[in-house]
């Protein structure tokens, strides 16, 4: 099937969370004609459900001692030796004028009666650093203010249209987008320029705490487009969902990290402390830590519990004021967090790897630019530090628009004039369900060679070719593409570093392994893995 209808743009963002946004509206500023597609609502992301915060060292608002050093310092510890320190500090200097500048778009952080910030800690922060909005709720507000700029700024948003594939030259560069409309209708926007700002893949597992849009769309669309991904094998579980019975499915209620940064301690059914002993930050210790020790104290069924522990915040006293966002969660599901210790577990949280791309958004084909969860920058590395993915989107975004108006400044994109006839690509897909529970049950928290091989058996035999004519199927294309190079990978590295825990290879391996893996897709489109160097720089 062609396309139907036509459109033309400078530049076409996919994604409304705060890096498409972000980007969209930096590019608008720069005078770039600008389309935004999106194939849910304006706000359906991932980024309203963000709720700590951002991480960030603001001049003359921050703790005594602590600097952008330091928060560089403690963002390479998480990323447990596979972070780009170039990429690092780039991000993490850019961030004082990113929010700087997103307040000025309207946002508005929570005070302290002096006028201040306020500001939290979470996991692997050495330092209060963590600006927030609405006690627990700073994601809502980052995606409310930028989606006001948006429609004051006149920036047309074309809602319920899914990107399935890049327009591209005879030689390969990036042109423009293939989407499908809200009726499935196929049609072709020409650009010059496409920013990936699609989000991650959570809903690769059944309990995640990513909204149902987040299934690795943007990854699929640029390897399909010859782009590599990188550290796909590092999925971030975050320690602390809410736990809502054996079984639970889709979307679970995040408790933010905070709670802990405010003097909540995780406790197992029998009172005692889970985390005591385990890391010297104890319940602070970065996430990649807290979520293998819970799981491998659920494995010892304390209490005759094995499926989840307990965060008790009841000593905090203020948790619907502070929290109240968490807090109406836990009311919706019977639980006083005032009097009963919360009931928590780890679930699927944030994708540290993605389309390898610098801090410009670029990656290594022309035209295809990625920023946010979708893209690997080198900034997360093994484990992603709490509350940087915010100021990532913040800043990437920013970069990437001003490396976009550049690159077309220099005549370096190619002509939408010149693509080739787009048509609806058949890719495999694989039935949701069974992925969802294989990617559970064998390549979550632990894995081994084994159940590795099993969820690869199980894709192999419920994958069938299909042409990508429906939102439903390029998500689940995008699945089974994320999935088989999430094992690929995983089974590859045989060690345990970061949130890549390996029960068979349970040591760090540094001579071997501290280095990336990149993954492409063949001529069949199977993801394979392919030279490593390849991941350190992509334009």
């Amino acid at each position: 099937m062609k396309a139907q209808w036509e459109a033309r743009a400078d530049l076409v963002v996919v994604g409304t969370g705060v890096a498409g946004l972000t980007a969209a509206l930096r590019a608008h500023e720069l005078g770039l004609r600008v389309l935004v597609v999106t194939k849910a609502s304006g706000p359906d992301g991932n980024t309203r459900w963000a709720q700590g915060g951002v991480a960030v060292v603001l001049p003359g608002e921050h703790d005594e001692g602590d600097t952008v050093g330091a928060h560089v310092a403690d963002t390479l510890v998480a990323g447990a030796g596979l972070c780009d320190e170039d990429a690092v500090s780039a991000v993490i200097s850019g961030g004082p004028e990113a929010v700087q500048r997103l307040r000025e778009r309207g946002a508005v952080f929570d005070s302290k009666p002096d006028g201040h910030l306020a500001r939290t800690r979470e996991g692997g922060h050495t330092a209060f650093r963590v600006v927030h909005s609405g006690g627990d709720a700073t994601g809502a507000e980052v995606e409310r203010a930028l989606l006001a700029a948006t429609t004051d700024g006149r920036l047309p948003v074309l809602e319920q249209h899914v990107a399935v594939d890049a327009l591209r030259t005879p030689l390969g560069a990036v042109c423009g987008l293939l989407v499908l409309d809200g009726n499935g209708v196929p049609g072709a926007i020409g650009a010059p320029a496409v920013l990936l700002a699609s989000g991650g893949l959570g809903q690769l597992y059944q309990a995640t705490s990513n909204p149902e849009v987040a299934t690795g769309d943007g990854l699929a669309l640029a390897m399909r487009a010859g782009a590599m991904a990188a550290d796909v094998e590092f999925v971030q579980f975050h320690p602390t969902v809410l736990y809502t019975g054996r079984g639970a499915r889709g979307r679970c209620p995040l408790v933010t990290e905070a709670v802990r940064g405010e003097g909540a301690v995780l406790v197992d059914a029998t009172g005692a402390r889970v985390m005591k002993g385990v890391h010297p930050l104890e319940d602070l210790a970065p996430r990649d830590v807290v979520a293998a020790a819970i799981t491998r104290h659920m494995a010892n069924e304390p209490g005759g519990v094995d499926d989840h522990v307990f965060l008790d915040a009841t000593g905090l006293g203020s948790m619907a004021t502070r929290f109240p966002t968490v807090h109406a969660a836990c009311v919706a599901a019977g639980i006083d967090p005032a009097r009963d210790p919360i009931p928590v577990a780890p679930a699927a949280h944030f994708a540290c790897g993605g389309v390898v791309a610098d801090v410009d958004g670029r990656t290594a084909v022309t035209g295809l630019y990625a920023a946010g969860e979708v893209a690997r920058t080198g900034l997360h590395g093994a484990n992603r530090l709490a509350s940087n993915s915010l100021l990532e989107g913040l800043v990437v975004g920013t970069r990437a628009a001003e490396a976009i108006a550049a690159d077309l400044a220099l005549g370096a994109l190619a002509d939408p004039k010149t693509a080739l006839d787009p048509v609806l690509p058949t890719a495999p897909v694989a039935d949701r369900d069974s992925l969802q529970r294989v990617m559970s049950r064998y390549a979550a928290i632990g894995r081994d060679a084994e159940g590795l091989a099993v969820v690869g058996s199980v894709l192999d035999l419920s994958t069938v070719d299909r042409v990508l004519d429906t939102r439903r199927l390029v998500e689940d294309a995008a699945l089974t593409l994320a999935a088989r190079a999430l094992i690929a990978a995983a089974a590859e590295r045989t060690e345990s570093r970061g949130c890549h825990v390996r029960t068979d290879f349970t040591a760090r391996d540094e001579e071997r392994w501290h280095r990336s893996q990149v993954v492409r897709l063949t001529p069949s489109g199977q993801p394979v893995l392919a030279d490593p160097y390849l991941a350190r720089g992509a334009a």
